[in-house]
C-alpha cells in the first residue's frame, strides 16, 4: 500500500498559495489536462495515482466516511427482527425507522451541501461523521420505541450529508478523464462499511443475546470519532476549487439551483427537477432491497443468523464489484448510458429474487450476486454525474439537495413494502422497487451527458 503515499501535508495555520502555477500534486481536473496525464493506464493504481498526495488521502477520508456511514446505516436492518421482538413491533412500524432516517437525512443532506459551499467540504465531512455517530450510539440506549424513531430521524442529519460532501472533495481532485471511476470506488467503501456491519452482527448475534445483541451494535457506532481525528489533520479542500467557490457571490444559494433559464442564459432549476427525480427512482429501489433483504431471509426463507450473513456475504460481494465496475463503464458508456442499462438489469433482477420458489435456497444464493452487483452499479455515476451537472461555486448545495431529496422520496418505498407485506408477503413486495428504477430510466430524459466535461 506505500504507493498511497499519506505523507503529512502542510500545517492548518498556513494557506497554500493561489498562483497561476500550482504545485502538481495540488492540480484539480480544471487544471490538469487530460493529456498532462502520463499515468492514465486505467488500472487502479494510475487513477489514484492520477489524484496526487493530497487528492489521495482526500480519497481516504471520503472512502472511509461513506463506508462508515454505511456501517451505521446496516446497524438497523441487520438487528430488525430484534426490534421487532424487543419492541413488538408490525412491518409497517419497522419500515417507519428506515423511512424516517431518510426523510430528516434530506434536511441534513441539504443542509451539509450548503455548509460544504461556505466553509469547505472537508469541514462539513467531518461535521457529518461526527453527527451521524453520537446518534447512532443514542439508538443503542433508547429505552422506548419512540425514542429510538427520534435517535434514528437524527442520525438521518448526518448519513445525510456524508455521501455528497465526500464525493464532491474527491470530484474535485479528479482528471475528467478517471473522474467516473474515482468516485465509482468511493462509492465501492459502501459495500465494505455494509460487508463489516454483516460480519459484526453475525458475531454479536452468535454469542449476545437479542435482546442486548441489537443495543451492541448501535454501540459499535462509535468507530466513525477515529476516522475524524485522522481527516482533522491529514485532509483538505482541493486549492483551486476552494479558490473558485471562495470568490463566488452566490455560494451556498438554494436560489441559485432553482433559478430557470431566461433570456438566453440557462438556468439550474430543470437539472434540479430530473436530478431529484433520478435520485428518488434509484434511490426508492435500492433502498427497498437493503432495507428488507435481511427480514425476507429470515421470516420467509427460514434462514438462521448464520445462514443470513452467508447470503448477504454474495449480495454484497457483487455490490462491491458492481461499485467498481459501474464506475469503469460510466467512463466508457457515459453516465447516462451505464445508468440506463443497470436500472433495467435491477428491475429485473428485483423480480426474479422475490420470485424464487419455495426450497430454491441454492438458486436464492446465487441470485444475490448479480442483484448485489446491478443495484450498486447503478450508483457509481452518480457522484461524477450530479458534480458535472452543477458549477463550482453551488456543487454542495445542488448535489446536496437532490441526492437527499431522492432520499427522503425514495424512502416511501420501504415503508410501502411495510405495509404491503402483511398481505402480500415481504417477497411479493419487494418488487415494488422495480418500479423506482423505472422512474430512474424516464428521468435521464431530461438530463444531459456529461462525460468528459471540466468542473468550472
Amino acid at each position: 500500500m506505500a504507493w498511497l503515499d499519506f505523507q503529512h501535508p502542510p500545517s492548518l495555520n498556513c494557506e497554500v498559495p493561489m498562483s497561476s502555477n500550482p504545485p502538481s500534486d495540488a492540480l484539480t481536473s480544471d487544471a490538469r489536462p487530460d493529456t498532462a496525464e502520463p499515468l492514465s493506464d486505467g488500472s487502479a493504481p494510475g487513477w489514484l495515482r492520477a489524484l496526487g498526495p493530497h487528492g489521495r488521502r482526500a480519497f481516504a477520508g471520503a472512502f472511509g466516511g461513506y463506508a462508515l456511514d454505511a456501517y451505521d446505516y446496516f446497524t438497523l436492518p441487520l438487528s430488525m427482527v430484534a426490534l421487532a421482538a424487543y419492541f413488538g413491533l408490525d412491518s409497517g412500524q419497522t419500515g417507519l425507522f428506515t423511512t424516517v432516517t431518510l426523510i430528516v437525512s434530506a434536511v441534513g443532506g441539504a443542509v451539509a451541501g450548503v455548509v460544504a459551499d461556505r466553509v469547505g467540504r472537508v469541514k462539513a465531512l467531518m461535521i457529518t461523521v461526527v453527527t451521524y455517530a453520537v446518534f447512532t450510539v443514542a439508538c443503542g440506549f433508547a429505552p422506548t420505541y419512540e425514542t429510538l424513531l427520534v435517535f434514528r430521524a437524527l442520525q438521518g442529519l448526518g448519513f445525510g450529508g456524508e455521501w455528497a460532501v465526500g464525493a464532491i472533495l474527491v470530484a474535485e481532485y479528479a482528471s475528467t478523464r478517471h473522474r467516473g471511476r474515482t468516485l465509482g470506488a468511493i462509492q465501492s467503501s459502501w459495500a465494505v462499511g455494509w460487508a463489516l456491519a454483516a460480519a459484526v452482527y453475525t458475531l454479536v448475534f452468535s454469542f449476545v443475546d437479542d435482546g442486548l445483541a441489537w443495543r451492541v451494535m448501535f454501540w459499535t457506532g462509535a468507530l466513525p470519532a477515529l476516522l475524524v481525528i485522522w481527516m482533522r489533520r491529514r485532509v483538505h479542500d482541493a486549492p483551486q476549487a476552494r479558490a473558485r467557490r471562495e470568490a463566488s457571490e452566490r455560494k451556498g444559494s438554494f436560489a441559485a439551483i432553482f433559478r430557470p433559464g431566461r433570456d438566453g442564459a440557462p438556468g439550474l432549476l430543470r437539472t434540479t427537477v430530473f436530478a431529484g427525480l433520478l435520485s428518488t427512482g434509484v434511490q426508492g429501489g435500492y433502498y427497498t432491497l437493503a432495507t428488507w433483504v435481511p427480514t425476507y431471509l429470515k421470516t420467509e426463507r427460514g434462514l438462521s443468523v448464520v445462514g443470513t450473513g452467508s447470503y448477504l456475504t454474495f449480495l454484497i460481494s457483487g455490490a462491491f464489484i458492481g461499485y467498481l465496475t459501474g464506475g469503469h463503464l460510466t467512463d466508457q458508456l457515459g453516465r447516462r448510458r451505464t445508468i440506463w442499462l443497470f436500472a433495467l438489469l435491477s428491475a429485473l433482477c428485483v423480480l426474479v429474487y422475490a420470485n424464487i420458489p419455495s426450497g430454491a435456497d441454492t438458486l436464492l444464493l446465487v441470485l444475490g450476486f448479480p442483484l448485489g452487483f446491478c443495484m450498486s452499479a447503478i450508483f457509481s455515476g452518480f457522484g461524477s454525474y450530479l458534480s458535472e451537472l452543477y458549477p463550482t461555486a453551488v456543487r454542495g448545495t445542488g448535489q446536496g439537495f437532490t441526492y437527499n431529496t431522492g432520499r427522503a422520496v425514495g424512502a416511501v418505498f420501504p415503508t410501502l413494502v411495510g405495509f404491503l407485506a402483511d398481505s402480500w408477503g415481504v417477497g411479493g413486495a419487494l418488487v415494488f422497487g422495480a418500479v423506482g428504477y423505472g422512474l430512474a430510466a424516464l428521468a435521464l430524459l431530461g438530463l444531459p451527458e456529461t462525460r468528459g466535461k471540466e468542473l468550472r
